[in-house]
């Protein structure tokens, strides 16, 4: 493909490296990038509020796709664009399936306001984070469904991401959708044809361009939809499986600086 007119990437697992930095090598293309008139996009299942320190570290972000696509966050003005919920029926028919398909399971829901700040995660008391750190704020099951909310986390401590989709994907069909970015747990949830794609796609049409113009780098299967959007849809070395096999290119992995190693045939 010649030169790209929008470049996205993925947050983790494919920006940042193993110490969660971005490396100078590749602060250093990615500047080029945007001096060369080419926006660079993060499109990350973080929340807005877990933006703020990447963008820090490249300087030149303007806008971060957030929630796997449900949010669209201007970094530079701290300001969230729009955002696409799942509706209180949505969360309450996901739950029951999560009863029914994954016994032991716990929830928490992503909920965002007007900027950074205002968004928060709240989980019910048993749920356990995927990753070491504090619990989350909690709130019973019955609370957490009584609101829209960007995104659910459904977390079981003895299934797999993989299985864990497998078991409940025949239960809700394309009502919602399902997808995981961490492969020890937990599955995420967003409203029904909400993915980075769809993301992607709303900041493509703000810049005017066109989607056989775009290069996107991801690592995990919510990077799926976006890689395969992309005009060049890059995978990590240290993707998964599907994501390698579903990529026009394998580079080389987050810690040996797989990005850079891309851009830099054109910047």
């Amino acid at each position: 493909m010649e030169a790209p007119r929008l470049v996205a990437s993925d947050v983790d697992g494919t920006l940042l490296g193993p110490d969660h930095t971005v490396s100078a090598r590749t602060v250093r293309v990615v500047g080029r990038v945007v001096a060369a008139g080419v926006p660079f996009v993060l499109v990350t299942g973080r929340p807005p509020r877990w933006i703020p320190p990447v963008a820090a570290q490249l300087g030149v972000v303007r806008y971060a796709v957030c929630g796997n696509g449900a949010v669209l966050y201007d970094v530079e003005a701290d300001r969230i664009v729009s955002a696409r919920t799942l509706g209180v029926d949505d969360l309450e028919r996901v739950a029951a399936a999560v009863a029914e398909a994954l016994p032991g399971a716990t929830i928490g829901v992503e909920r965002v306001g007007s900027v950074a700040e205002d968004d928060h995660f709240v989980a019910e008391p048993t749920y356990e984070h995927a990753w070491p750190g504090a619990g989350p704020p909690t709130e019973e099951r019955h609370l957490l469904l009584g609101r829209p909310a960007v995104k659910m986390l459904v977390r079981h401590r003895e299934i797999g991401s993989d299985a864990m989709l497998a078991a409940l994907e025949p239960l809700v069909g394309d009502s919602v959708d399902l997808t995981f970015s961490h492969p020890g747990g937990l599955i995420e949830v967003a409203a029904a044809g909400v993915t980075k794609a769809t993301g992607l796609a709303e900041v493509a049409a703000l810049y005017g361009v066109a989607q056989a113009e775009t290069v996107a780098f991801g690592d995990m299967p919510n990077d799926l939809a976006m890689l395969r959007w992309a005009g060049h849809g890059v995978a990590m070395g240290n993707a998964h499986p599907e994501v390698a096999a579903a990529a026009d290119e394998v580079t080389a992995t987050h810690g040996d600086n797989g990005v850079a190693l891309v851009l830099e045939r054109w910047f």
